[in-house]
């Protein structure tokens, strides 16, 4: 059974989302929240396994709250879900330490499978996300050097090898947790929704 949060400052939506989910046999919604001061501390009290979390909140916002939850409660999915493709805002979030970026308006059947995607290691990005970072990105240099770090660039040459997460950290002297840090912002960098896509990026453009 995989836990999960609720953090929104809107009731309504957190009660949609909870009754939502609670109809899926396979999740439970085990603690809601307001406002990102008051999510943080709910995750980090009761380490669910994936916590979607609003972005535009009062006290805090949800790309601070991710930051906390991240230090706080490292073994817990951060997923955004929001209304914004903003390519800033999203790059903001996974470099606060969130693993998957989802609309508010997406299927109910792609959420589910998000939150089962991220509870397993997993970095859901919305296709529209995944897109608006191409769109972006193509007007810049696209150079595999330009874009990654030596350790991103090390790690995604694995994951293009077929390695597996754990076999990864193991070759690189790294946690699974930071790998998959890696991961989430090497999607992000490169503008692709999933480790298959990454792969197939990788053989295009590193070449050494």
């Amino acid at each position: 059974m995989i836990t999960i949060a609720l953090v929104d400052d809107h009731t309504v939506v957190v009660e949609g989302l909870k009754l939502l989910l609670d109809s899926f046999d396979d999740v439970t919604v085990v603690g809601t929240a307001h406002d990102g001061q008051a999510g943080a501390q709910l995750v980090v009290s009761l380490r669910p396994d994936v916590v979607l979390m609003d972005l535009s909140m009062p006290v805090l916002d949800g790309v601070q709250a991710t930051r906390l939850v991240t230090e706080g409660a490292p073994d817990t999915a951060v997923v955004v879900l929001t209304t914004s493709t903003d390519r800033d805002l999203v790059l903001r979030s996974l470099d606060a330490g969130a693993v998957g970026y989802l609309m508010k308006d997406t299927d109910p059947q792609a959420l589910h499978e998000g939150i089962k995607a991220a509870a397993a290691g997993g970095s859901p990005i919305d296709p529209r996300v995944a897109r608006a970072l191409v769109d972006r990105r193509r007007t810049r240099t696209t150079g595999s050097g330009a874009v990654l770090t030596d350790k991103q660039r090390d790690v995604l040459d694995l994951v293009a090898q077929g390695l597996p997460n754990r076999l990864v950290a193991k070759e690189l002297g790294l946690s699974e947790k930071t790998v998959k840090a890696h991961l989430t912002q090497i999607y992000a960098a490169i503008g692709v929704a999933d480790r298959v896509q990454a792969a197939l990026w990788a053989r295009d453009n590193l070449s050494d």
